[in-house]
């Protein structure tokens, strides 16, 4: 597991792909999920306005 720390009180914007299968992350206590699919490029964006230790995980079986 890897540590990353994300500015509070801006609008912060995720692109994620994959190279294999599909992949489902998420940031459950902050609504935020999104899948990574081959070959294409998804973003999501999302507002942290409290400060907090926000724990994401996978939402999907992958493979």
């Amino acid at each position: 597991d890897n540590r990353i720390i994300l500015p509070m009180n801006n609008q912060i914007r995720i692109l994620v792909t994959a190279t294999d299968v599909i992949h489902s992350w998420a940031l459950p206590s902050l609504g935020v999920k999104m899948d990574a699919n081959p070959g294409r490029l998804n973003q999501t964006s999302f507002f942290i306005n409290q400060p907090g230790i926000f724990f994401g995980q996978c939402s999907e079986i992958c493979g």
